[in-house]
């Protein structure tokens, strides 16, 4: 677009997987019904699978690579080793995934505005050192008070790097490695600062709530209680969204295709306590939900709601698609700019109490280079497209589960990290590949 063209009108929602385009030409019937998401053209479900369908064949396949992906790592790893399956593997493979999601997560703000955040990692570590400094003698705040001072240190940093980004026109790289070795020596300072920091390592109480979010589990009762209402909750939300919707004169998806996504939640929801409640104790039984599950899911749905149904993460969807035609359409681009990487930095602080949550501990030799490139790997892996405006906070959670799947089948395998990082390094770049031969095509004249 030149800087003389007028703002295009958006054609697609980004509530239903769509984005604001630069696309000024008047799309034809048939254009649209092969771009236009299933919601928009389908009036039953049969239309919305052939929908779905067209959509995959012009190169809008979604998360279907990805999930593909999944089941074949799955089933690589269970014929290698008969145990990747077992009832404790898997809810150990759910716990390890946490981090991994949440620093996904955390990448996902900046990359859906096509921009990048090296400092994720060692912001977390700082932010997990906050925490437990502020649980540890002399202050002794309580375990909540200390996690929120741990969420305004990220969203601090985070907004901090924004403007620094947005008001002076710096390239977000350049910023956040900048951020990225000054938090890194923020931690040996904090490190050297407090006595409490034995050999760089500040612990936490085995008995507080942070340690426990990953270390314990709900009982098996509880479990299906919660399942249960979550499922209620789901269910409520997505029937009055889709009636709202309608009543509004907005696209809406069929009635039959919002009860088939309750079902397909449902089922998912069964299978994940069912395998959670299994006893995977040797000497004690041990079974139910680790608290750790319902956390990161509780994270991604909020991200979701925000993304999907607020001006703010419509706002940002326009950002990353085309910047210049979301100014020109009246929004404040440095301000919204600021607000994403504030949601990173915050959700960063949220990594940094799953890190803390399970070692028990942070140190100064926390991995935050490292973090940094799986934060990355795990959005991208997911879904999410790395030249910006496509995505959801899902990928993140898919991203991560893959990452962790990876890590421990090797790990179960007995290879050593050399080998986990080059696999996950394949796993990144056929992400890549994937999305741009899929912006490729889409954007390819038919």
């Amino acid at each position: 677009m030149s800087a003389t063209e007028d703002p295009p009108t958006p054609t697609q929602d980004p509530a239903h997987g769509g984005v604001a385009t630069d696309d000024t030409a008047t799309p034809n019937a048939d254009e649209i019904a092969l771009t236009a998401s299933p919601e928009v053209v389908a009036t039953n479900l049969n239309e919305y699978f052939l929908a779905w369908g067209r959509r995959i064949r012009n190169g809008e396949s979604g998360v279907v690579p990805i999930l593909l992906g999944l089941v074949a790592i799955v089933i690589f790893f269970q014929l290698e080793q008969s145990k990747f399956l077992s009832a404790g593997n898997l809810v150990n493979l759910f716990v390890q995934s946490a981090l991994y999601v949440m620093f996904g997560a955390a990448e996902f703000f900046a990359l859906i505005m096509s921009e990048i955040d090296l400092s994720i990692g060692y912001l977390a570590g700082v932010c997990a050192f906050t925490i437990a400094e502020l649980m540890a003698a002399p202050v002794n705040f309580p375990w909540w008070l200390a996690v929120i001072g741990g969420l305004v240190v990220g969203a601090f940093c985070g907004a901090l790097q924004g403007t620094l980004i947005t008001r002076f026109g710096l390239p977000s790289f350049i910023v956040t490695l900048g951020g990225l070795l000054g938090f890194q020596g923020v931690m040996l300072e904090l490190a050297t600062i407090d006595k409490s920091a034995v050999g760089g390592v500040i612990s936490i109480n085995d008995n507080s709530p942070i340690a426990k979010l990953t270390a314990s589990q709900m009982s098996a009762t509880v479990s299906w209680i919660v399942l249960v209402v979550v499922i209620a909750v789901f269910a409520a939300a997505t029937l009055r969204s889709v009636q709202s919707r309608r009543s509004k004169g907005l696209t809406a998806p069929p009635m039959s295709v919002s009860l088939l996504t309750i079902a397909v939640v449902a089922i998912c929801g069964v299978v994940l306590v069912l395998i959670c409640n299994s006893n995977r104790g040797l000497l004690i039984p041990i079974r139910g939900v680790p608290w750790i599950v319902p956390f990161v899911l509780v994270v991604i749905m909020l991200y979701t709601m925000v993304m999907g149904r607020t001006k703010l993460g419509r706002y940002l969807y326009a950002i990353g698609n085309n910047p210049e035609a979301a100014r020109r359409a009246g929004i404040n681009v440095p301000m919204m700019r600021t607000i994403g990487f504030t949601l990173g930095g915050m959700t960063a602080a949220l990594a940094g109490v799953v890190y803390l949550s399970t070692l028990g501990s942070v140190s100064v030799d926390i991995p935050g280079g490292n973090q940094v490139l799986y934060a990355v790997a795990a959005a991208v892996i997911g879904g999410t497209s790395l030249f910006g405006g496509r995505g959801k906070p899902i990928h993140a959670l898919l991203g991560g589960i893959v990452i962790g799947t990876v890590v421990n089948g090797l790990s179960l395998m007995g290879v050593g990290a050399a080998v986990t990082d080059i696999a996950t390094a394949i796993v990144l770049i056929l992400a890549v590949m994937v999305d741009a031969l899929v912006r490729r095509r889409s954007s390819t004249p038919r």
